[in-house]
């Protein structure tokens, strides 16, 4: 079974292409077996067709995740049809997220990072307006956020399995 998410930021130049780069060379590479599916959007349309801003590409290929071959597109109320989660980067995308959601599904959509039981922070920051820390800050949030996702997906599939014996 394929579990299908998809992240979500603003304008999807930063934060969601740049996580779900990570999220998809991670999972192929550490937990093949979860069957996930990857995909990003953003609130806004303002970009759509765009590749991912060049900072956050050049941040990203440093560390070996190729994210070049992204284009951002909008999210739309299809998409929670489509996906399993919906995984926003901050509290604002999150709302709008919420706002967008056919009746009955807006609890697919969750903070990328709630994953974490000690995370004090929720949000990715927006490395749009900063300079090169910013976009480091963003990777090492997707690549803590992706492991800490894949365990909770783990352990659900365990319990799931575990009552299906």
């Amino acid at each position: 079974m394929s579990v299908k998410i998809l992240f979500v930021c603003f304008g999807n130049i930063c934060r969601s292409p740049t996580v779900e780069g990570v999220a998809r060379h991670l999972a192929a590479c550490e937990a093949p077996q979860l069957g996930l599916t990857f995909d990003s959007a953003g609130t806004a349309g303002y970009h759509s067709g765009d590749a991912p801003d060049p900072r956050s590409q050049r941040a990203a290929l440093a560390r070996g995740y190729d994210i070049s071959g992204l284009r951002a597109r909008q999210l739309t109320a299809q998409d929670f049809h489509r996906f399993d989660l919906l995984l926003a980067m901050d509290q604002d995308n999150l709302a709008a997220m919420r706002a967008l959601a056919p009746r009955g599904a807006a609890g697919r959509a969750r903070l990328f990072l709630s994953f974490h039981p000690q995370r004090g922070e929720r949000a990715v920051p927006d490395p749009y307006y900063g300079g090169p820390a910013g976009f480091e800050a963003v990777l090492d949030l997707a690549e803590q956020g992706a492991r800490e996702l894949f365990l909770a997906l783990a352990a659900v599939r365990a319990t799931e399995g575990a009552g299906a014996r």
